[in-house]
Parts: structure tokens; sequence; C-alpha cells
């Protein structure tokens, strides 16, 4: 993933950003709601409403760098934050050896137990409808069989490179299309392995292009071309392709004001420091790649993240949850277990974590993306399908809440959500408290009030539950026997036939 700071040597700016972290959460809803340019292609806002519909996605991070077990990339990166430390190598101190061991970890990736239709009917059953997978991260290591790279899985120099399943980005994009999901495509901006974007005559100073490209425009017209080339490959060699989700956004044709300005009144002053690096112009010509990309793929999501501009079709809050409803389209991407990449022994989330995850996502009008990060032997670990597993039998139940449907004013009152469908048909969900494991006999809801003939049932059940008027609202009473054979855990739903209006 994108990571947001940048490091410099100065503990005092590194206080700052520590204290700025504080706040970041408001600064950045409060820059986005303020910067979405909404889409102006018609396939592309047919393309987007049926987005909005499916809800419920699969990220997965995944690359050489799982044999290790560490952060995905960040580590070839020498910014001063806990994420980039080095702790694995033969001398982690020294930043050229552990370069090229981490590089080296091409030669030894082998996942031999690499099975993707077991992925994909996992998601499927879990109830996911799309998935995004990790092309290639920031180190430039291709899980596709690019020809314009050699540090790649299809290299011969890669221990897979003979599995006739060595195309793993394609062979991911086929299984999961043959459940029916559709396949987006992460990439990564930078490439930190390609010199024409960290060029060996200079040291990397962070995660930015190494050079200053307007002082270097033949290289940096080279590295352009490089990155068109490649998504271009994924574009026209990988069958239908629905989202082209791309990271790295300080990587764009002019400082990406997304939160820098927020930083400058933080950091004022400072020469060497976050915004002096992060306002290199790395103009990658996004525009152009889109238009080419939209030839080969008619109404392509494009997610440019943090990037202002038409470019960014919706937004991806990083590892949380707004607060509120936000005023254009939004998928929050949420670590399942461990961190973004695989980490041994990772502790996954509940399926009551996960559940009540998915609700607050949808009835706030946004779209979930779960991450799970394979290992280095091609597995998922245990807790990953153990989780899916809980989301499938829920969403077997009460499935009908979630997709299609749209956030309703309060959108959550205590731990009730509401969602609604076009026809009126409204939903509420009952998140269980700690330690509660049944729905009580009693459910109050004081922000709407169904018709006076309108139908109260509890989804999973036939039977129609009795209610009354309260003030604005209503109490919907549950009988001792429903509760006591409850047809899913965790979140239980109201379903409502008519509100008043």
């Amino acid at each position: 993933m994108m990571r947001i700071f940048q490091g410099n040597k100065s503990k005092i700016l590194h206080l700052l950003v520590l204290l700025a972290i504080c706040q970041l959460g408001n600064a950045q809803a409060i820059y986005e709601d303020e910067r979405y340019v909404p889409e102006t292609d018609p396939l592309v806002l047919e393309k987007l409403d049926q987005w909005q519909d499916i809800k419920f996605g699969l990220l997965m991070h995944w690359g050489s760098y799982s044999q290790w077990g560490i952060v995905e990339s960040w580590s070839l990166c020498p910014e001063e934050y806990g994420w980039c430390e080095r702790t694995k190598g033969s001398n982690p101190e020294d930043y050229n050896t552990y370069k090229k061991e981490y590089e080296g970890l091409k030669s030894t990736f082998n996942p031999v137990q690499f099975n993707p239709e077991k992925w994909a009917a996992a998601a499927k059953d879990a109830g996911m409808k799309y998935v995004v997978f990790t092309t290639k991260h920031h180190d430039g290591f291709s899980m596709f069989d690019s020809k314009y790279t050699d540090y790649k899985v299809t290299d011969p120099g890669c221990a897979f490179s003979s599995n006739p399943r060595a195309n793993i980005a394609k062979e991911i994009f086929n299984a999961f299309r043959n459940e029916g999901l559709w396949a987006g495509a992460y990439f990564s901006k930078p490439d930190w392995n390609v010199n024409s974007y960290w060029d060996p005559k200079f040291p990397p100073r962070d995660r930015n292009v190494n050079y200053e490209p307007e002082a270097y425009p033949e290289k940096w017209a080279e590295y352009v071309n490089f990155t068109h080339n490649q998504i271009m490959e994924l574009m026209t060699d990988y069958g239908k392709i629905d989202i082209l989700w791309l990271d790295g956004g300080w990587v764009a044709k002019k400082p990406a004001e997304d939160i820098a300005d927020w930083y400058t009144n933080q950091l004022k002053g400072n020469e060497n420091g976050y915004i002096k690096e992060r306002n290199i112009n790395q103009d990658i010509k996004m525009d152009e790649l889109v238009v080419k990309a939209r030839k080969e793929q008619p109404g392509l999501i494009v997610v440019d993240r943090a990037v202002h501009g038409k470019n960014q079709n919706y937004l991806t809050p990083e590892n949380r949850v707004p607060e509120k409803t936000l005023p254009y389209p939004w998928e929050s991407c949420i670590i399942s277990g461990g961190g973004w990449s695989y980490t041994p022994d990772a502790t996954y989330m509940s399926p009551k974590q996960g559940i009540h995850t998915l609700i607050d996502v949808v009835a706030k009008g946004g779209n979930l993306l779960l991450n799970v990060a394979p290992g280095p032997d091609g597995t998922w670990q245990q807790g990953a399908y153990d989780l899916l597993e809980g989301y499938g039998k829920w969403m077997k139940i009460n499935a009908e809440g979630i997709y299609n449907s749209k956030p309703l004013a309060p959108f959550k009152e205590n731990n009730i959500c509401i969602t609604q469908q076009d026809n009126g048909t409204t939903y509420f969900f009952y998140l269980a408290k700690e330690n509660e494991n049944k729905v009580p006999s009693e459910i109050v809801i004081s922000s709407h009030q169904p018709v006076k003939n309108a139908k109260v049932t509890l989804l999973g059940s036939t039977i129609s539950l009795k209610w009354q008027a309260k003030d604005n609202g209503f109490i919907v009473a549950i009988p001792e026997k429903l509760q006591n054979s409850l047809p899913v855990e965790h979140a239980w739903t109201i379903k409502v036939s008519k509100l008043k209006e």
C-alpha cells in the first residue's frame, strides 16, 4: 500500500509528523470532501454505479517479499519509520547488501501450492464480488509476464518460472472471473528496481524518483514509457479488467495536493523535509494512459489514489472506516489479519469483527475491500478461510440488505446500522454487543417508523414481527422462540417493507 508520510533525518520533523497523525483522519476526510472530481465518461459512470452495488471485494498483497514475512517493499525505502525498518538478510545495516539480498528473493520465490481456484471459491462463498491483485508493488517485482523487465515471476531466474502457472496475475484473474468476480489490477506507479526511476548513479533519498525529471527529461521519458507499456500489457493480455487500482500517489503531474498543504503549515521552514521531497514533479502522463487503457477496456474504473483529478474515480480511505457518509464513491481497504503483506502466525479479525466492519462501511455508502496476504508457499493461512467462512454464513441470510443498497440517514444509531433499497424496503442491522450472543427481546429504533400496515421480519425467518410506534420511531418485539433459534450470529437484520416518509 501507499504509506502517507515521508522521512528525513530530523527528529523534530519526526515528532511533528507523529503529532499530526492524531489529526490525519479528519484532515484527509476534509480534503476528500472538497476535492473529488466526478467522472464524465458515460460507460465509466455506468460501471461505477454497478461497482457501488456490489459492495464487497478482496485485495491481495503478494510478492517475493513474502518469503521474509516483512512489509511489502518498504524496507527498500530510506525513510525513518518503523515499517521501513530492515530486519532480515545477512547485514540489514548495510543498505546495498540488503537491497541485493532483497531483490535476490526472486530466485527462491517458489509458491508451489498456489491454487487460485481455492481462493476464488472462498471469496465467492464469502459474498465478495471483485478482486484487486498486486500485479506489481513499489519494489518492482512483476507478478505477471512483462516483457519490459526481467525482475518478474516468469523470468528463468525465478524458481517458480518453470511452473505452468508461473504467470500468477493471469491465473488469479482467470480463476476469479470464472467464479463471477470482477478483476482489478493493483499497479505501483513508482518502481524502485528500474534504473529510470532509481538511477544507480544517485542514492535514493526517499520514496520518490532519485533525480530531478526536469534535469533528465530523456531518462524520465524512458520511465513514463516503461510504466505505460507495463500497464498496457495488463490491459491487453489479461482478459477483462474492470478496475485499474494505482498506488504511489506521489508519482503525479505536479505535487499531489491532497494533504500536502495541510502539512506545509505543520512543517513550515523545513527545507529538507516532507514537503520538499513530496513536491518533485513526476508527470506520468496519466491522462494519456487512461485514454489508451479505456480503448482496450471500455468503462474501465481507474483509481489513481491520492491524486486530485478526474482519474480517481473513487477514493480509498486506507485501513479505516469514515465516521460518516462521503459525497463520492469510496472504498475502505482494510487489513484482515497481520499486515498488508504476509505475516507469519497472523491474528485475523473474528467473523464478528469482519461482519460488523462490512455493515458499517455499507451503511455509510461505501465498499469494503478486505486484504488477505498469501504466504511464500502460495497458500492462505487458516485464519483467512475462517473469516471468509464466517462472512459467507452471514451473507447467505442477510445479503439482500447489503448488495444494491443505499445509505439512509442517520445511517447508524447506537449499534443499529441502516440501509435501504430503491423500492423503499429498509434494513436495520442490530450489531451484537460484547458478550451478546442473541438478539434482545425488544429492539428500539428512534429514527424511522414503518407505515401502518408494513410487514416487519427478521431476515432468515418468515415470522411476522409485532411492532408498535414510539415517538418518531418504533419498537420491534422478538419472540423467545426466535431468540433461541436465530439464523445467524453476530448481527441480526430487521426488514421493514415500507417506512413513513
